[in-house]
């Protein structure tokens, strides 16, 4: 007979291995059983299984698992993570070459994987959890380096008058699935970097993403002053100085874990300038290992470095004054046996000027071999921005090419779309999601059934936003929106979706610039629009907290108080409600400035349309056929002018084409022209624009002739 408490503590054991590896976050059966086992905790919990799992006694598991006969289903789970990490005919094994004797190292400011673990702020931090995400699916040798902010990026607060606050607390780290590194005698492990004025500490945390692992530094030890303890504590806090010892922590002090676990790597992958100075730790190992100078190692590097730019504002780049710089590099340049201007010039463009700060992206630019933007028009920008590196060559020659961002599909799409998926498109349609030919069987869909799923994700978003607007309108004593809550929104209306980091030009009010003619398309008896914003404005940007509450003011209006609302506390989870839900995913930001964008592409795999500037990834996209576009594609060379120009397209394409075509019903209500141009979308753009296809390309294209050059360099 099986004793009971055996069979309990069995089951706790697979649950809670379950919850130790991010595998989880993107296989909607696991998460399921979490939903089932107590919907409410869930929800409580922030969807985070440790948290639910703590939460709830093993005899309480026991009890909800017998009575919804959960047991087969817990065990099915466990068995499928167990073979997914144990498969051994995979993408990676077949392609990926010496990589697998010498991996990929990818460092990263911020990674977004999951909102139970806030250590990113937006679009940089999701891209890259979805390229772990994906290089884990597809089986390639890489890990990844980052920080960990013990309070992650802020929450955000709005006032009664629109203004955006912000809140931090500390995280639970036994809450999350974070394991120390240790050394062989059990004690944890510490990297060390020395500064002119002392020394920087930071400990490791593990973190399994499926196959990847994920190590975070954390500089709350003991040794540090209490200054450096909160080094990490805060993603894109503090000043100059915080940024550049946060830097430090991530470039030199990620490259030396490399050395501790005695790891070579074959290609030093730097997603953004933030991890630059990796390059430099890297040619300091090559001098002390090998006994050759500095300009020797530094080539040699730079022949396995890749980085990744994806920022085309000159606001967006680190730089560093000379004084700073010596303060907290000047130790460090004397073992690379540099002056100080020798140093300085490894990050100037013009490394004559004495006053030319230092600048992590021209650092990385200088010292690697392949450089990449995140699509097209961004590798035109990026080459005419830094041009002047490589002034002896034509503007085209300048080697920053691009591989356009994709998304974690599985991360994004929802569970009724993944289940339609499933039986519409092929059983095994995840590991082929890159085939043309799996998206073709879209067509083949009933548009009834597609319109049916899609409903369903828009009534989902709506019940989600009305139980944001009542929890902020509790917060703040607004009585009135708490009684009207459940009469917000309508899922019978055009819903348009616009949410993103509310940076000036981003242009996230541009719908709001003709007040008059959008209340007409608000009010419209017939064909009605209603819009949901969401986005933060980083701490330190006044411009933007004054277009947040511009839009706050905007939902005041009595005339549209139910029809256009702003989510609080625009994360992970927000996000997914809102590109799963919404009909028409609107992006506005002002051309070309947008490096590429991936929140439109995470519409398109659940049934909405985009309606964006052609900008960024929407520019490679957008066909006629598969969502609508703001504008023909040029540029003003007057900004005023160029807003009045798109604000008018804007409204054009809304008046003559979405809204029409939305409403354009047969006597079901099924939207048949609509449900056309979604396949369109579907067919045309899913299968390019998602995060296998994307890490394939770096690894056929950057990682695999990296790792070359690096295994035969002899010089």
């Amino acid at each position: 007979m099986t004793n009971p408490s055996n069979q309990n503590s069995h089951l706790h054991e697979r649950l809670h291995a379950l919850a130790q590896n991010l595998w989880w976050a993107w296989h909607p059966e696991v998460i399921r059983i979490f939903t089932d086992l107590d919907p409410h905790l869930w929800r409580e919990a922030d969807h985070n299984p440790i948290a639910f799992l703590n939460s709830m006694p093993p005899e309480q598991i026991e009890l909800r698992a017998s009575e919804l006969v959960l047991h087969s289903r817990i065990n099915y789970a466990f068995r499928r993570l167990n073979e997914y990490l144990g498969k051994e005919h995979t993408w990676g094994s077949i392609h990926c070459g010496n990589l697998w004797s010498r991996p990929v190292v990818y460092l990263s400011a911020e990674f977004g994987l999951h909102e139970s673990l806030p250590i990113y702020s937006g679009g940089l931090g999701i891209l890259a959890g979805d390229h772990l995400k994906s290089a884990s699916d597809l089986d390639i040798p890489l890990m990844g380096i980052g920080l960990l902010y013990n309070q992650g990026y802020f929450s955000q607060r709005i006032s009664k008058e629109g203004w955006q606050g912000e809140e931090y607390v500390d995280l639970n780290i036994h809450q999350l699935p974070l394991e120390p590194l240790l050394d062989g005698n059990g004690n944890p492990q510490i990297v060390r970097v020395d500064i002119r004025e002392g020394f920087l500490l930071a400990r490791i945390w593990k973190l399994q993403v499926g196959r990847i692992r994920l190590l975070l530094l954390d500089s709350n030890v003991d040794g540090n002053s209490e200054e450096d303890r909160q080094l990490t504590s805060r993603l894109y806090g503090g000043n100059d100085r915080t940024r550049i010892r946060q830097e430090l922590l991530l470039g030199i002090g990620g490259a030396r874990i490399l050395q501790m676990l005695n790891i070579i790597p074959g290609v030093l992958h730097l997603n953004e300038g933030h991890s630059a100075f990796a390059i430099l730790e890297e040619v300091r190992r090559i001098m002390q290992d090998d006994g050759i100078p500095f300009d020797r190692a530094r080539r040699r590097v730079s022949l396995y470095t890749v980085f990744t730019t994806h920022t085309p504002v000159a606001a967006g780049h680190d730089r560093f004054s000379p004084d700073l710089t010596e303060e907290h590099l000047g130790v460090f340049r004397e073992t690379l046996g540099l002056s100080h201007d020798d140093f300085m010039a490894l990050g100037r463009v013009h490394p004559e000027d004495k006053g030319e700060p230092f600048c992590m992206t021209v650092l990385a630019l200088k010292n690697s071999r392949r450089a990449n933007a995140v699509s097209a028009i961004h590798s035109d920008i990026s080459r005419r921005m830094w041009h002047a590196l490589w002034p002896n060559r034509p503007e085209a020659e300048v080697a920053i090419g691009h591989i356009t961002n994709g998304v974690h599909v599985l991360s994004w799409l929802a569970p009724q779309m993944h289940k339609l998926f499933e039986t519409r498109l092929a059983h095994n349609w995840p590991i082929r999601m890159t085939h043309q030919d799996i998206w073709e069987n879209i067509a083949a869909i009933d548009n009834g059934e597609l319109w049916e799923v899609h409903q369903i994700l828009n009534t989902r978003l709506i019940n989600f936003v009305r139980r944001r607007l009542a929890a902020r309108a509790e917060r703040l004593g607004d009585q009135d929106t708490i009684q009207q809550a459940e009469s917000i929104l309508d899922p019978d209306i055009l819903t348009i979706g616009s949410a993103r980091r509310l940076a000036t030009y981003k242009r996230g009010d541009l719908i709001l610039s003709q007040p008059d003619r959008l209340l007409k398309m608000i009010a419209d008896p017939d064909r009605p629009i209603q819009i949901i914003f969401a986005g933060k404005a980083h701490p330190q940007d006044n411009e933007g907290k004054k277009i947040l509450q511009s839009i706050i003011e905007h939902t005041k209006n009595p005339a549209v108080k139910r029809r256009i609302v702003f989510v609080e506390d625009y994360d992970y989870n927000v996000a997914r409600h809102l590109v799963q839900g919404v009909d028409v995913w609107l992006n506005t930001p002002r051309r070309p400035l947008e490096a590429c964008g991936t929140s439109g592409q995470k519409v398109v795999l659940n049934g909405g349309l985009n309606l964006s500037v052609l900008d960024g990834w929407w520019n490679e996209a957008y066909n006629g056929r598969n969502g609508f576009a703001i504008g023909r594609g040029g540029m003003h060379n007057d900004p005023n002018v160029q807003l009045q120009r798109d604000a008018e397209y804007l409204y054009d394409t809304l008046e003559k084409e979405v809204i029409p075509l939305y409403y354009d019903r047969d006597a079901d209500g099924i939207p048949h022209q609509w449900v056309k141009r979604v396949k369109n979308s579907m067919i045309s753009l899913g299968w390019l624009f998602n995060a296998d296809r994307m890490v394939r390309d770096y690894a056929l294209r950057l990682y695999l002739p990296a790792a070359a050059a690096n295994s035969a360099e002899t010089v």
